[in-house]
């Protein structure tokens, strides 16, 4: 464990409310969020600043110390733009990564024709990168790392491969919020190949991933974590009898109780940064 006496927890979701929810769990990551920073716990949050977002509502504004970052996909260079906000009702900071391509349309992961987006991979890769950039940039390294919705699902891997010898993740555990299916289609047969970064990560590390279902998604997430967090209680049987707890790996069950009483979560970040 890090000299460091402050222990910090890094939330990188797809959602979160009140910006943007799609399942519960969304409700649930705000509590969690407030209740770990009123123990005393450091806590950030970064997620996508998808278009639908109200800017002038929800009061972000571009932070411009944390410019001159550029993620580079499938060797083209994308400026990443971030904006923050206060969380309403507490006192910590929600981090949104923006990019003009990937992010300014008033949607999320569909057109208005209910068509998949077919650079919803290529999204995904940039949100993922930008937010180890970003936390780079920071200097600001976490205990814990609680990875929740799938376009989350690199980080764990990122984490574990290229990016392990960072000095700011040289001490984070990661959890991964398993959750059901939110669409059927596959992304892009290319995706892994412009998932790859350098030489620090293989074809041959994103084995669950190659699908490119949000199954596989989610499989190869859980594989890479520390810990996995059902995030509700009707995630494919599949996943839930592949993915038990081990002398290297906890998981812990969904309870319809977290939407009143995150304890067991508050918990779960308290014993990881003692760890």
């Amino acid at each position: 464990m890090s000299a460091d006496t402050k222990k910090r927890v890094l939330i990188v979701a797809n959602e979160l409310s009140p910006y943007i929810e799609f399942t519960d769990f969304a409700q649930i990551l705000n509590k969690l969020a407030i209740k770990t920073f009123d123990a005393g716990l450091e806590v950030r949050v970064i997620m996508p600043r998808f278009g639908l977002i109200n800017e002038r509502r929800h009061r972000l504004h571009e932070v411009v110390r944390l410019s001159g970052i550029n993620v580079i996909i499938d060797k083209d260079d994308y400026p990443l733009i971030i904006k923050v906000a206060s969380l309403p009702s507490a006192r910590l900071q929600v981090y949104f990564m923006d990019n003009e391509d990937y992010f300014k349309r008033k949607a999320v992961f569909r057109d208005d024709q209910d068509k998949f987006f077919d650079d919803n991979a290529e999204r995904m890769i940039f949100f993922c990168k930008s937010a180890l950039e970003t936390v780079k940039k920071f200097g600001w390294p976490p205990h814990v790392v609680h990875c929740h919705g799938w376009m989350t699902s690199l980080l764990p891997l990122y984490l574990k491969t290229a990016y392990k010898k960072e000095p700011v993740f040289n001490y984070s555990k990661v959890i991964y919020t398993a959750q059901p299916d939110q669409f059927t289609e596959k992304l892009n047969p290319n995706f892994i190949q412009k998932a790859l970064i350098n030489n620090e990560i293989k074809e041959k590390d994103f084995e669950f991933y190659k699908d490119g279902s949000n199954t596989s998604l989610t499989m190869g997430a859980s594989k890479a974590a520390d810990v996995v967090v059902f995030g509700a209680d009707n995630v494919d049987k599949k996943l839930v009898d592949e993915i038990k707890p081990s002398r290297y790996k906890k998981v812990l069950k969904y309870e319809d109780s977290w939407k009143e009483d995150i304890t067991p979560l508050l918990d779960l970040y308290k014993s990881l940064t003692e760890s």
